[in-house]
């Protein structure tokens, strides 16, 4: 069956088995037991914590600061821009806190050839885990063959030296899309599915990660990034089958003290 078909298909049977079940009620359901999906340690949310500084005007002090937190905090990795990786890996070295960087960032618009050859030149240079953008306008064309090798270019740049995470921008897909964006990052072997840049105009949400966790079943990871600014939406993302959170509020997640509740859908 050719590609198109396939994820179609497959669309298909995750919305029937979907059925007229609200995601609100899917994710929702466990929201008052304190054992948490996928083995994560409710005492320890700094574990699935990407410590992430991407701003433009991202200082040389600004990622040491962030390095020594994630070291003193044991977050699962420091994400920053290419430019940062070599200098995040020297410090980082030795320690289980890994160096991550973004790939076709933020917009997912060039080649494959590019984002292939990012991912090599990121990893020459201490890169562990690498989250790239897919090609958006591709996807909503329906040019599937497109996507796959978008991502598929990065998961054999890395080579299984660095894990693969691909963003597939939530805010600007429809459901049916973000199935079909989840069902080809799977089929090209990606590690990841993970929602959102911080770049765009929304990022996580529980109702989104629940529909991811939903297509790609219970082995690959799911990444919820952007707005997870406080230990309560935090774990309402977990809930809902997220693995791993893109954040800078990883110290109040781990905490609980502070924190800004008034972006909880994102």
């Amino acid at each position: 069956m050719e590609l198109s078909k396939l994820v179609e298909s497959i669309t298909q049977e995750v919305l029937k088995e979907l059925g007229g079940e609200s995601l609100t009620r899917i994710t929702n359901n466990n929201l008052s037991t304190e054992v948490l999906p996928n083995g994560i340690d409710i005492n320890n949310l700094a574990a699935v914590c990407d410590h992430t500084v991407l701003k433009p005007d991202t200082t040389k002090k600004t990622v040491e600061t962030f390095c020594k937190e994630a070291l003193e905090w044991g977050f699962a990795s420091v994400c920053v821009n290419p430019i940062h990786i070599p200098y995040v890996a020297s410090i980082l070295k030795g320690s289980n806190v890994k160096a991550c960087t973004v790939i076709g960032f933020p917009l997912g618009a060039t080649t494959p050839f590019v984002k292939a050859a990012e991912v090599r030149d990121a990893v020459a240079n201490g890169a562990q885990e690498v989250d790239m953008v897919i090609n958006i306008g591709a996807l909503k064309d329906g040019d599937y063959d497109l996507v796959t090798r978008d991502i598929k270019g990065v998961v054999d740049a890395a080579g299984g030296r660095a894990l693969t995470k691909v963003i597939i921008e939530t805010c600007l897909l429809t459901d049916l899309e973000k199935i079909k964006a989840c069902l080809l990052a799977k089929n090209a072997g990606a590690d990841f599915v993970k929602t959102s840049t911080g770049m765009s105009t929304g990022g996580a949400t529980v109702e989104d990660i629940a529909l991811m966790r939903k297509t790609v079943g219970p082995d690959m990871g799911v990444k919820a990034s952007t707005g997870v600014n406080n230990r309560e939406i935090a774990l309402n993302l977990i809930r809902a089958g997220a693995t791993r959170l893109g954040t800078s509020k990883g110290i109040i997640i781990q905490t609980g003290v502070g924190g800004d509740s008034s972006t909880a859908s994102y």
